[in-house]
C-alpha cells in the first residue's frame, strides 16, 4: 500500500473533509488489523486495540506534518498500542483469558487466505511464538509482503535497522524451531504421542522447549522428509488477512468523521461508493463490504463468501457435535486385494475391502513400476489438511502419499472417511507403508494403546466395512483427483505429498529389524484389478462426506 498514492486524500482530510476521512479509515483498516491481530494472535482484545489506533489516528491527523509518513506513523501508533495493552495487562496468558468468540488469528490467516503446505505450516507456528516475537512478526510479516518497508519496521519497533536485522534474524530462528515442532505433531511417532499426553494442546514457551529438544534428538521427528522452503519465500506477495465478518470500528468523535456526525449516513450514495471498492485489491480480499451505519464500520458478508467457522487449533480439543453422516448400504467384503484374481475385471470394479493386518515379518511382494511422469498439487510437495472441506487437487500420472495423523487425545469417536471426488482418468490404491498399521501398538507401557487410540481417551472407530489405514498408504493416478477431508466425529488430519514408486519401494520394504513394526503390503498387481480406493467418485457433490463407501467407478 503506497503512502504517495493517498497523498491528496490525507491532506483533504486533514483540512477538514469528512469524506476522505472516511476513505482513510476504509483504507488503511485493513493494515491495521493485520498487524494487531497476528501480535496478539487473535485475542479478544484486537477489537479494542485495533479501534485505540485508529482513533488516536484520526484524533492526531491534524499533527502529521508528511502525508508521505503516514504508513510508518500509523504502524508506529498500533505498536505502541499493542505494548500499552500489554504492559496493562498481568494476569494470565493471551489464550486463557480470551473469550471463547476471539478467532485464533493463525487459523483465519489459513482459512481466509486459503493457504496449504508450507505456507499453512508457517500460519500455524506462529502460535507458538511468545508475545514480544509474535510482536516483531506481524511487522516483518507484512513487510516480506510488500506492505512495510525495513526503515518503518524498525521506526515502529523503536530500534536501529541494524539492531532490527539482529531481532528479526533471531525471531526467524524461533519460527523455524516452532515449523519443526508443528510438522513433528502431524506426525505420528509414538514417543512423541507419550510426551504430550499430559499436554493441554495450547502452544507456551515451555512446551515449545520440551518438544523441541524432543525432535533434536528423535530420529523420526528430526527426518524433514522434504525441503523446507524459507518464510520469506512462502509469504512473499501474500494478501492482507480480510476483516472478520461483523467486525465494527465505532469512530464516534464529535464530527470529525462522516460516519460519526450523520445519523442518515448509510446512505444510498456512500454505500454504492464503498461497493464499487470493492473492486480495489485491498478492498476486494476482504470479501465483503465495509458500510457506514450508526457511527461504526461494519464488515458485512457477500453471498458467496464461505460461512465463517469457528477456529480451532489443530491441536485443541474442540466441542462441537459432529452432524449425523448418512449411514451407506452394507456391502458385502471383496476378496482381499492382495490375494491373487481368478481373473482379470474391468478399471472400476474392484475396490479396498476389510483384511488382516499380514504377517511383521513377511516381506511385500515386488511393486509393479507403473509409468510416471510426475503428480502436481495445488498443495504443493506437502498439503497437511487439519480440518472438515480441507482438500487438494492432484494431476498428472505417477505416485502420491497420503500419510495419516490420527488424533484420539483431542477427540476419539467416529472416523468419517475421507474422499475422492471429480476424478478423471483412473486412480488406483497400490501399496500401505509407514512400517505399521494404525491398529499397531506404539507403546511399550501402555498394552492398550495404539494408533487408534487407547483405553483411556478412547477409540478412533471406522465405519463398518472400511479399509483400515496404515500409516502411509500411497496411489497411483492417471488424471486428476480432488482428496477432501470430511471430519466429523473424530480429530485427524492428512499430509498429501506428490511421491515416486522408488519412495514407495523403499518405504515398504523397511522391516522390523530396522526399528519399524512391520514391512509394508503390496496391493498392485500391475493390471486394472489393483484396487480402486473406497470412496471415490467421478461427480463432485456438494459434501463430499455423501461419497458412497465402496463406489463403483465405471472406466474413464
Amino acid at each position: 500500500m503506497d503512502t504517495r498514492q493517498w497523498r491528496d486524500t490525507i491532506a483533504a482530510a486533514q483540512d477538514g473533509d469528512r469524506r476522505a476521512l472516511d476513505e482513510l479509515v476504509e483504507g488503511w483498516l485493513p493494515l491495521v488489523y493485520n498487524i494487531v491481530g497476528r501480535a496478539l494472535n487473535g485475542h479478544a482484545d484486537v477489537d479494542d486495540v485495533v479501534q485505540e489506533t485508529m482513533l488516536r489516528a484520526v484524533d492526531n491527523l491534524g499533527s502529521l506534518r508528511d502525508p508521505d509518513s503516514f504508513r510508518s506513523w500509523l504502524v508506529a501508533i498500533a505498536m505502541r498500542q499493542i505494548r500499552d495493552r500489554a504492559r496493562r495487562r498481568t494476569s494470565a496468558p493471551l489464550d486463557e483469558s480470551a473469550t471463547g468468540s476471539a478467532a485464533d488469528f493463525a487459523e483465519l490467516t489459513i482459512l481466509r487466505l486459503q493457504l496449504e503446505g508450507q505456507r499453512r505450516e508457517v500460519a500455524e507456528a506462529v502460535r507458538w511464538l511468545d508475545d514480544e516475537d509474535r510482536q516483531l512478526l506481524s511487522l516483518w510479516w507484512l513487510e516480506v509482503a510488500g506492505e512495510l518497508t525495513r526503515r518503518e519496521l524498525a521506526a515502529a519497533v523503536g530500534i536501529s535497522r541494524q539492531h532490527a536485522a539482529v531481532r528479526v534474524q533471531r525471531m526467524k530462528e524461533r519460527l523455524e524451531t516452532s515449523r519443526g515442532i508443528v510438522r513433528a505433531l502431524d506426525g505420528a511417532c509414538p514417543d512423541l504421542r507419550e510426551l504430550t499426553a499430559r499436554w493441554n494442546g495450547r502452544p507456551d514457551s515451555v512446551w515449545r522447549k520440551r518438544l523441541a529438544r524432543h525432535i533434536r534428538g528423535c530420529g523420526y521427528c528430526g527426518d524433514a522428509r522434504e525441503s523446507v522452503v524459507p518464510p520469506e519465500r512462502l509469504l512473499v506477495g501474500i494478501a492482507l488477512v480480510p476483516l472478520p465478518v461483523g467486525f465494527t470500528l465505532s469512530l464516534a468523535l464529535g464530527g470529525k468523521t462522516a460516519a460519526a456526525a450523520t445519523a442518515t449516513v448509510a446512505s444510498v450514495s456512500w454505500t454504492a461508493k464503498v461497493l464499487s471498492a470493492l473492486t480495489q485489491p485491498v478492498v476486494a480480499a476482504t470479501a465483503g463490504a465495509t458500510i457506514v451505519a450508526g457511527g461504526a464500520y461494519v464488515v458485512t458478508q457477500t453471498p458467496d463468501a464461505p460461512p465463517p467457522r469457528v477456529a480451532v487449533s489443530p491441536t485443541a480439543a474442540s466441542t462441537h457435535r459432529a452432524p449425523p453422516v448418512a449411514a451407506t448400504p452394507p456391502v458385502s467384503p471383496s476378496p482381499s486385494p492382495s490375494a491373487s484374481p481368478t481373473k482379470t475385471l474391468l478399471y472400476g470394479s474392484v475396490v479396498d475391502a476389510v483384511d488382516r493386518a499380514p504377517d511383521p515379518d513377511t516381506p511385500p511382494a515386488a511393486l509393479p513400476h507403473r509409468p510416471e511422469t510426475g503428480v502436481t498439487s495445488t498443495g504443493g510437495a506437502h498439503a497437511v489438511m487439519n480440518h472438515r472441506g480441507d482438500s487438494v487437487t492432484l494431476t498428472g500420472k505417477g505416485y502420491v502419499l497420503v500419510r495419516w495423523q490420527i488424533s484420539p487425545q483431542y477427540r476419539a469417536g467416529g472416523l468419517v472417511m475421507p474422499s475422492w471426488t471429480g476424478l478423471r482418468g483412473e486412480l488406483f490404491h497400490v501399496a500401505s507403508g509407514g512400517g505399521r498399521r494404525m491398529d499397531d501398538p506404539v507403546s511399550a507401557t501402555d498394552s492398550s494403546a495404539t494408533g487408534m487410540g487407547n483405553s483411556t481417551v478412547g477409540y478412533t472407530v471406522l465405519p463398518a466395512g472400511a479399509q483400515q489405514m496404515w500409516q502411509n498408504e500411497y496411489f497411483y493416478l492417471d488424471g486428476s483427483v480432488t482428496l477432501t477431508v470430511n471430519e466429523r466425529g473424530a480429530d485427524y488430519g492428512l499430509s498429501v505429498f506428490p511421491s515416486s514408486w522408488d519412495a514407495a519401494e523403499k518405504d515398504i520394504t523397511i522391516g522390523p529389524d530396522q526399528g519399524v513394526k512391520r514391512y509394508g503390503l503390496v496391493r498392485d498387481t500391475g493390471k486394472d484389478d489393483t484396487p480402486v480406493p473406497q470412496y471415490v467418485t467421478r461427480s463432485t457433490p456438494a459434501d463430499a462426506a455423501t461419497v458412497a463407501q465402496e463406489s463403483r467407478v465405471s472406466a474413464p
